[in-house]
């Protein structure tokens, strides 16, 4: 049976990273909720059958809407999502979740006194360069991981003054999607180092670097986002006991969905070979071995497969409460602090 949803939003978010990869799934859209209405861009919609509308109570009340899914400004999304929640609907929030632990918290909550899902959008788990970075280590080519650094970079001066809460900021906005990633992998760290900085106008409130360590059992992890970086910097880089894999440019889906090319195209995100991994390893018989790996595919639209089948199936979430929680603790305590600082996860 065909999942029937809603989205309240229709802005770049779902445009852009929810309903080019709905469409090509067994996923009706009932209704798409938009408190300022774009007529414009409602004409030729994809479904004919999809309803627009200004009237929230319409698309709360029908007792079809199984799942809806909130692509709204970050401040609204605890207001949404517990609504949403009230109204005996799953929910599925993009990033960031919320403000704080405490309102992840009170969804989180609230989601199981009704035997409902709460769950943050977390679509970078299925990045093609996370995707193979995850089948490196699991093949252990590297042996046991000693130090991986991951950093989402590029060259984009701006040096106007940004006025706004820190939850705006780029920390929030990325830094929450590539936190995710280590978590995913290594689950929660013990200790958490901070360099969360506006560089390029000092006088701005809204962070546009950062640099966050994540500290485990002889592993270090480090997340990093440069808006100066003119040279790029690999995407990924992992050291471990028996070598290294070095991965350079992020995940090609959302250049491709910047062009025009949708999921279902011929070639959809897909990596060229100059853009593969490369690891560098000794054999069983002590001999270096040095070979490119194969990007795997990434879709985004995964992350809807996932919840289609927690709520058909009950399998475990894709991120559960607990993951999500390490997060907003990492989120929240890097910001609460100006300057560099430690934070001890508890």
């Amino acid at each position: 049976m065909a999942l029937t949803m809603a989205i309240i939003g229709f802005g770049k978010s779902a445009n852009r990273y929810h309903i080019p990869y709905i469409k090509e799934r067994d996923i009706k859209i009932k209704y798409i909720y938009n408190h300022r209405r774009h007529r414009e861009k409602e004409q030729g919609f994809y479904d004919a059958d999809t309803i627009f509308t200004d009237k929230l109570d319409q698309v709360l009340n029908d007792s079809e809407v199984q799942l809806i899914t909130i692509c709204t400004p970050p401040a609204t999304h605890f207001e949404y999502g517990k609504l949403v929640l009230e109204h005996g609907k799953n929910v599925l929030i993009e990033k960031p979740f919320v403000a704080n632990q405490g309102e992840a918290k009170e969804l989180f909550a609230l989601a199981q006194s009704k035997k409902l899902l709460a769950m943050p959008y977390q679509n970078r788990r299925f990045d093609s360069d996370y995707l193979t970075l995850k089948k490196v280590i699991e093949l252990g080519y590297v042996g046991k991981p000693l130090s991986l650094e991951s950093h989402f970079d590029k060259y984009r001066p701006d040096d106007r003054l940004h006025e706004g809460s820190q939850v705006d900021g780029q920390f929030y906005g990325l830094g929450v999607h590539m936190l995710d990633q280590i978590l995913g992998l290594f689950g929660k760290p013990q200790t958490v180092s901070y360099d969360i900085r506006a560089i390029q106008n000092s006088a701005s409130t809204v962070d546009d670097f950062y640099e966050t360590q994540l500290f485990y059992d002889n592993f270090k992890a480090t997340v990093v986002s440069n808006p100066l970086a003119a040279r790029p910097y690999p995407r990924f880089l992992l050291h471990g006991t028996n070598g290294t894999y070095v991965k350079y440019d992020i995940d090609q889906q959302e250049n491709d969905l910047k062009l025009g090319i949708m999921p279902g195209d011929l070639n959809f995100g897909i990596d060229t070979p100059s853009q593969f991994g490369v690891v560098k390893y000794k054999n069983q018989n002590g001999d270096w071995i040095e070979k490119q790996i194969p990007t795997i595919n990434g879709d985004y639209g995964r992350v809807y497969d996932s919840i289609a089948k927690t709520l058909t199936n009950r399998d475990a979430k894709l991120v559960s409460d607990e993951q999500a929680l390490w997060n907003m603790e990492i989120l929240e305590a890097g910001i609460t602090e100006k300057g560099p600082h430690l934070y001890n996860l508890k």
